[in-house]
């Protein structure tokens, strides 16, 4: 049965590292080339993210993860599609293409294009293609200015975290779409098991009230003609990019050093999942708010359940009776 819509009107001069390179603060608002400098008028301020060398990202991608250098090994940061994975299964090919580009376009670190699916029926051949936006806006940020003052360092760490980020998504994706044994990574294999965690009955409660507070948002940006089940399904869509969301920024974290916790992250994604589950057509703002304020405390709660079901049992040492003396 839908919910009774009610219609409201409320809706709510930087220092250069290295004397050599034309650099000026862009804060993520000017958009710029990753292969080519970029003319703008006078005063108004740019970088030149040709600077950065791809070996090098690589070079730290590697270090963290064996499995995304190999993907990333062969593909270019120029915006043009390079093949990562080609398999065969029950007479089809199934091919990955991967693109990646790195540009300023506003306040979000990177963005994955989930893969667009293409199918040629004469060839018998599957193409998947996947876009991944990086966008290292937070170059000028205090704490990582001064762990490397050089800019040009600074901006490969920066461009290898975030896609680091990105990629855990790409390779999700890739171990669900990709037939079976194929696209199995150490990382897709650590979300799966992050995934039957979260779905557990032991975590039931806690699922469940995660589910609830996603519910009620999608209710209320609901259209009147959604049907329960297309809600159902959006709460389902939303409750695993959460988790997805969970397991890619703490890798990432943990991987670059900079861990975050989970009421960091619940913060963080709460919001978002809000936003995607239809902002506030059918009630009032504050209302809104409230609710997504108590999805991200019900975050918090179902995270910790996660993270301590997951943790290793420490297994008890035998006790060590003193021996009597014999004497």
């Amino acid at each position: 049965m839908k919910p009774n819509a009610r219609k409201v009107g409320q809706k709510s001069n930087c220092p250069r590292d290295n004397p050599g390179l034309n650099v000026q603060d862009s804060y993520g608002i000017v958009p710029a080339s990753s292969s080519a400098s970029c003319s703008f008028p006078p005063g108004v301020p740019y970088l030149d993210l040709s600077i950065f060398r791809e070996a090098g990202v690589k070079s730290l991608i590697k270090k963290r993860s064996k499995d995304m250098y190999r993907l990333l090994q062969d593909v270019r940061f120029d915006g043009k599609y390079y093949q990562v994975k080609c398999v065969k299964s029950a007479g089809w090919v199934c091919c990955w293409d991967l693109a990646v580009r790195v540009e300023f376009f506003g306040k979000m670190q990177g963005v994955t294009i989930y893969p667009k699916r293409k199918v040629l029926k004469a060839e018998k051949r599957i193409v998947y293609k996947s876009l991944i936006l990086v966008n290292p806006y937070e170059l000028w940020e205090e704490e990582l200015v001064s762990k490397f003052w050089n800019i040009q360092e600074r901006l490969e760490y920066l461009i290898a975290r975030i896609l680091f980020h990105e990629c855990i998504h790409v390779m999700i994706a890739l171990g669900k779409i990709l037939p079976a044994g194929f696209g199995e990574t150490d990382i897709f294999l650590e979300f799966r098991k992050v995934l039957e965690t979260a779905n557990s009955e032991k975590l039931g409660v806690e699922r469940r009230e995660v589910q609830f507070r996603l519910w009620n948002l999608a209710v209320f940006g609901s259209l009147d003609e959604d049907a329960e089940e297309e809600l159902f399904m959006r709460v389902l869509e939303i409750y695993e990019f959460l988790l997805n969301e969970k397991y890619s920024t703490q890798k990432t974290g943990k991987a670059f050093g900079c861990p975050l916790g989970n009421k960091k992250v619940a913060g963080k994604y709460s919001w978002m999942a809000a936003v995607k589950a239809g902002g506030s057509r059918q009630v009032e703002k504050n209302v809104w708010e409230t609710e997504s304020r108590r999805l991200r405390r019900a975050l918090v709660t179902l995270f910790d359940a996660i993270d301590r079901e997951s943790r290793p049992e420490r297994k008890k040492l035998p006790e060590i009776k003193p021996q009597k003396n014999k004497d």
